[in-house]
């Protein structure tokens, strides 16, 4: 299954796909595109948890130049998240705000560093869209895995002079490189699955696995690990 040749788009900026750090305010940032189907339910939940989780570590959103966004292979072009999903992101302290559901097209992949996905099959779906996707693309769980094998004493400090943008990048370099060597024990492993009209505690299962899966990552890119409660 492909996405839609033809989708609706975005004929304008919204709050939703300026992310955390604004292009506009942070030149030669490193944009975060999360996928999954419709972009109601597993994308908003895992895009706004890792805005709330780099805001923890960073404190202002435009440090660092991050920018995360997300869209649905089959995305609901203007619909808002899943309440369910809202309720989710709240147990988090995460901001649910301001969301608007986007359909997955050329320019998100074109322009995003990393891809990160839901399952293997939107994996499939991003890189046979081409634009070189394959090497900056990975379920979720998966770059999870891979990112838990680097040495971080091997990536950029993060308050060099080149921060944490080249820090992030030479991550994803470095997560590609592992992935033949790596492999996940099954494949369920690299799954993240649809909670799609689920009742809640489904819902907030998938968001403890998503929330799980963004501490390591958000700790790689930043240098910086989460706060013990």
């Amino acid at each position: 299954m492909r996405a839609p040749e033809t989708g609706r788009g975005i004929a304008g900026r919204t709050e939703h796909s300026v992310g955390f750090g604004s292009p506009g305010a942070v030149p030669g940032g490193f944009r975060i595109l999360h996928v999954s189907t419709g972009n109601v339910c597993r994308s908003p939940i895992t895009e706004r948890l890792t805005r709330h989780a780099l805001s923890d570590r960073l404190g202002d959103p435009l440090t660092g130049g991050l920018i995360v966004e997300s869209a649905g292979t089959w995305g609901h072009e203007g619909a808002p998240m899943e309440t369910n999903a809202e309720t989710v992101l709240a147990d988090f302290g995460a901001d649910a705000s301001g969301f608007v559901g986007r359909e997955l097209l050329d320019d998100h992949v074109i322009r995003a560093d990393l891809v990160l996905t839901a399952t293997r099959d939107h994996r499939a779906q991003v890189i046979s869209m081409g634009h070189s996707a394959g090497l900056r693309t990975f379920t979720l769980k998966e770059f999870t895995r891979l990112v838990r094998a680097i040495d971080p004493a091997t990536l950029p400090d993060p308050d060099g002079a080149d921060g944490i943008v080249e820090r992030a990048r030479a991550l994803v370099r470095a997560a590609a490189a592992l992935r033949g060597w790596l492999l996940a024990p099954s494949a369920e492993a690299d799954e993240v699955y649809d909670p799609y009209g689920a009742p809640l505690p489904f819902f907030r299962s998938v968001g403890g696995e998503i929330q799980q899966a963004l501490e390591p990552v958000v700790t790689a890119l930043t240098g910086v690990p989460a706060a013990r409660a």
